[in-house]
C-alpha cells in the first residue's frame, strides 16, 4: 500500500469516527442512571421533597416515534387531587379497552377494524370502549371514526403499563 493509500485510509477512518457521534451508554440492570440525574436535580434535603418523573423514547409498531417527559416536585403530586386521576384509571380498567389501545397504536384505526378482532365484543360495545377512551383523553378522533392515541399520551400509557407490572 502506497503512502497516499495509506493516508487516505486514515482519512476515511478519521472521518468516519468524527460522522459517529457519540456512542449511546450502556443500561443495564441496577443502573440508575436517570434517577442519579432527577437527584442531582432535585435532592431530597430538610427542605425539598424531591421528584417524580417519566420519560420514555418509543417506536410504536406502525413506526411513529414519540419522546416525552414530564415531572413533578413531590409536594405538587401530594398537594393535588388524587381523585381527579380516577377517571383516566378506570378508563384504563378493562381488557377490552387496553387491547383496543394496543391495536390503535399498531396501525387499527377504525371501529370497523377494530370490530373484526376475535374478542372484543359487538360494534356498539366497541364504541362504548371507545366513548370511554376518549373521553378519559386516552384516545381522540382524527377524522370521522378514525381513532389515535395523541401523541402527549403514547409514552405515559406505556408508562402507566410498565408501572402496572410486577417488579421482578
Amino acid at each position: 500500500m502506497s503512502l497516499e493509500d495509506r493516508v487516505a485510509e486514515l482519512e476515511r477512518r478519521m472521518a468516519e469516527l468524527e460522522s459517529a457521534g457519540p456512542a449511546a451508554p450502556a443500561v443495564e440492570e441496577g443502573d440508575f442512571w436517570a434517577l442519579d440525574a432527577l437527584k442531582a436535580r432535585h435532592p431530597v434535603t430538610e427542605d425539598a421533597d424531591g421528584a417524580v418523573l417519566f420519560t420514555g423514547t418509543v417506536r410504536v409498531p406502525t413506526g411513529h416515534r414519540y419522546e416525552w417527559q414530564y415531572g413533578l416536585l413531590t409536594e405538587s403530586v401530594f398537594e393535588g387531587d388524587w381523585t381527579e386521576a380516577a377517571e383516566s384509571f378506570a378508563a384504563l380498567g378493562h381488557p377490552v379497552r387496553l387491547r383496543l389501545l394496543r391495536e390503535i397504536l399498531g396501525g387499527l384505526r377504525t371501529a370497523a377494524e377494530l370490530a373484526a378482532l376475535d374478542d372484543v365484543g359487538t360494534t356498539g360495545q366497541i364504541y362504548h370502549h371507545l366513548r370511554q377512551l376518549t373521553g378519559a383523553g386516552w384516545l381522540h378522533s382524527t377524522e370521522r371514526g378514525r381513532y389515535e392515541v395523541p401523541a402527549g399520551r403514547v409514552v405515559p400509557l406505556l408508562v402507566v403499563l410498565t408501572a402496572a407490572k410486577p417488579v421482578t
